[in-house]
């Protein structure tokens, strides 16, 4: 796994082609339909489970395995400051406001830069909320951001509001590390495609790509 500092470099890397800020409302995960049933009504005999639970992320970053978290995703179009119709994971997504997961009582970790042999690159953001125990676990592990002023997610207040903006030229995978009440959103059937190219599941970093690698004296 990268050490802290390994994490600080890889995050220095990702700024450098983050580029500029967009903004953004919601959250929002795509998956089959089954997977949503699934999470509502596990087995016949059990009671409704409205919430979203995970566990463990991909490459080399601390989080590997080991943080309970949701995979959720937060880029738009940029014609239309909105969600993208396509979607590498599924035909149905859930979305919930963007203020529901981040705000001032969350922090926010940076976890691993990285690229599929692909000309795109993926940042892993960790959402916390404060003294929660992914909190207290990425404190320890992950470089932790502002929320306000960092290259990748922002929370700001803007004329009493909370404005949220995400970096243009990174694709964000944002791990939130507490369960997610499906009530707390809205969840439907998206209208594109399902482009499995982009899709990160069993993910495995190219090595070679100058962008997203640090020698880390191995």
């Amino acid at each position: 796994d990268y050490a802290k500092e390994h994490l600080a470099q890889l995050q220095e890397k990702a700024e450098l082609i983050a580029g500029r800020m967009l903004r953004f409302s919601v959250f929002y995960r795509n998956q089959h339909k089954e997977y949503f049933q699934h999470v509502r009504y596990p087995c016949p005999r059990s009671p409704p489970r409205d919430h979203l639970v995970l566990t463990g992320t991909a490459h080399g970053s601390p989080t590997s395995g080991m943080l309970h978290g949701i995979f959720f995703s937060c880029n738009t179009e940029f014609n239309t400051g909105q969600p993208p119709q396509d979607s590498p994971y599924g035909r149905y997504r859930f979305q919930i406001p963007a203020q529901r997961l981040f705000n001032p009582n969350t922090n926010l970790y940076f976890a691993d830069f990285y690229c599929m042999y692909t000309a795109y690159h993926y940042v892993v953001l960790v959402l916390a909320p404060k003294g929660s125990s992914g909190d207290l676990f990425c404190r320890e592990r992950l470089p932790q951001l502002d929320i306000s002023s960092n290259k990748f997610l922002t929370c700001c207040v803007e004329e009493g509001e909370l404005v949220y903006r995400h970096a243009q030229d990174s694709i964000l995978e944002v791990i939130y590390t507490e369960p997610v009440d499906l009530s707390l959103g809205v969840l439907g059937e998206i209208s594109g495609h399902q482009l499995m190219s982009l899709s990160t599941a069993n993910a495995k970093k190219d090595p070679s790509c100058k962008t997203c690698n640090i020698s880390v004296g191995r």
